[in-house]
Formats: structure tokens, sequence, C-alpha cells
């Protein structure tokens, strides 16, 4: 049996997990496979994905003659044609993931950009000391754009740092919100409004895609942050490049993207350098910790045993 690890951006995979008792042939990428996608993956019986760094289309699937086995790092990965994979009698499974990460890090953007510490330690490192004053967020209002469990877990962090907590999205009711002290708002516009940092957490969808766009960032009061750490495809980024020249929102933390990773010659890096301090740019580490890729690539040598022994597996 040949096995693939795809997109290991870290180059940590085969330390995350023990892969020796697989008796199999194992490949690690480190770099994302471009046109040559299909030709380099002709030999192996199983390909473990990480989320949806690589989509795999029926395109792919069906060019992949030697394929028995998808492994995907958590528990669902839209990128995969679940219907082809099937048509072909190739089995797809999934791993656990940890739930609180992608709160941390939304976390860590918004004192960040609060309280301006990345300026604030570059002009130290340079021989300068305090600059502009920073910003507290007691007292301030978090509007939370999607109210599951990573707007959940918002919701209790903004409320612990002495935050007023509003939410909406489209089917959000009062019953869901107003037992957790959190205020429903009646419109995405109308949550801007009230907002001091808005973020941004929800599933991408033909309904979602470019929800977040220039009428709410014309919504934001002045001086408001603006956070994405949920998809691009959540936000019209042309709108979010207008507001910042606008002043409204006043400072962005974005840490999802179009394409990943993001190419050299991406708007995103471009506007990172017209805007500077007032937007910070994170390479999608919302869910990159060592606790989640342990759990991660365990439970991928965990289904790949299983299937080696004909036991029951975990699908999708």
């Amino acid at each position: 049996m040949q096995i693939a690890v795809l997109d290991d951006w870290s180059g940590v995979a085969r330390d995350m997990a023990d892969w020796s008792g697989l008796n199999a042939g194992l490949t690690v990428f480190t770099q994302p496979l471009g046109a040559d996608l299909v030709e380099r993956l002709q030999p192996f019986d199983v390909i473990c994905l990480m989320r949806e760094r690589t989509p795999f289309p029926a395109a792919v699937i069906d060019a992949l003659p030697n394929l028995r086995l998808i492994v995907t790092t958590g528990p669902r990965n839209l990128g995969i044609d679940l219907a082809a994979a099937r048509a072909r009698g190739i089995t797809v499974s999934g791993t656990r993931s940890r739930k609180t990460t992608t709160s941390e890090l939304t976390l860590a953007l918004m004192l960040a950009l609060s309280r301006r510490i990345l300026p604030e330690a570059q002009s130290l490192a340079r021989g300068g000391w305090q600059g502009a004053p920073g910003r507290d967020l007691a007292g301030l209002r978090l509007g939370l754009v999607g109210f599951g469990n990573i707007g959940g877990q918002m919701a209790v962090l903004g409320r612990a740092l002495g935050m007023e907590v509003a939410a909406w999205s489209p089917n959000l009711t009062p019953d869901r919100t107003e037992p957790q002290g959190v205020t429903l708002a009646a419109s995405l516009e109308d949550l801007a409004a009230r907002s001091d940092v808005l973020s941004l957490h929800m599933v991408l969808s033909e309904r979602s895609e470019g929800l977040v766009g220039r009428a709410a960032f014309e919504a934001l009061p002045e001086g408001a942050l603006f956070l994405n750490t949920s998809r691009a495809g959540l936000i019209d980024r042309e709108a979010l490049f207008a507001g910042l020249r606008a002043g409204r929102p006043a400072r962005a933390g974005i840490d999802v993207f179009e394409q990943e990773p993001l190419p050299a010659d991406d708007p995103w890096r471009r506007a990172a350098e017209d805007f500077g301090e007032r937007l910070l740019l994170t390479p999608h580490l919302g869910y990159v910790t060592e606790a989640t890729w342990r759990l991660f690539y365990s439970d991928t040598v965990a289904a790949i045993q299983a299937f080696q022994a004909g036991t029951p597996i975990r699908t999708l």
C-alpha cells in the first residue's frame, strides 16, 4: 500500500503520529501540488488531505486508478466530491477536530489590533518607545456574524473581557441568544452599526457568499475593528479595501484567503503594504495548533489501520 499525505506545509506530519505500524510506503508532500497533481498521485492507494487545502473533484478522483481510501482531517470536507468517490467504490473518512482554536486566534487578533501590539513591538525593536495609546476592550460592543460553536465561544470570551455582545445570522432567534446574555440584532447592518468589533463566524455557502459587503462596512461606527477567521468568500474583498480607505473599519484582522498559500502578487499582500498596521494578515492559523495536528494525524493513522484490517471506519 502506498500512502500520500498532502499539504503538510509545516513539515510536521511525520512527527505528529506514529505511522510505523501501517506497513506501507509513506510520501509526504510539503508543497501544494499544481497542474501535475494527477500525475504525481497516480501510484497511491491512500490519499490523506489536510482539510480543504487541495480540492478533490470528480475529475481528479476518476483519474486515480489505484485510489481506494481518502482520509481528510476534520469531520467534513466540502472539497471532496463524495458522489464521485462512492461511484468508484472509494472509502472517504474524516477525523475528529478541536473546537476552541479559532476563537482563541480571533481573540488574539482582536487584542493585537486594539492594543497595537505589533507596531509597538516593531517600534521598540528599532529603538523607539511608546506610540499612540491602544484601545480598551472592556465596555466596547462585540458583534458576531454567526452564532454557532465558534460564535458562542466568542460571546463567552467577549463577556469575560467586559464587552457587550450582540449577534446576527439569517436564522438566528432570541431563544438561542438571550440565555447567553447576547442581544439579537435585527439585520447585518443593524449589527454592524452597534459593533465596535465585528467578527465573522459563519459557514460558507451559496447563501452566505459575499455576505459582508459595502453596506455592512459603511454602517460600522468610527474606530471599529473587523475580523474574519472563518472563510474568505464570506466577504466582498474590494468592499473591505474601500472601507479601510474610508476608515470603516478602522482596522481589520484577516486569517483566511481566496487562494492559499497566498501568492506573492495577491491583492491581499498589496493591501497589507498600503494599509500598514491597519490591516493584520495571518496565514490561516485558526486551526493550526500542535494539539490539533496530533489529533488529526493520529486519527488519520487509525483510519488507515482500520481500512487495512477491514474493520468499521468513520465515513463521510
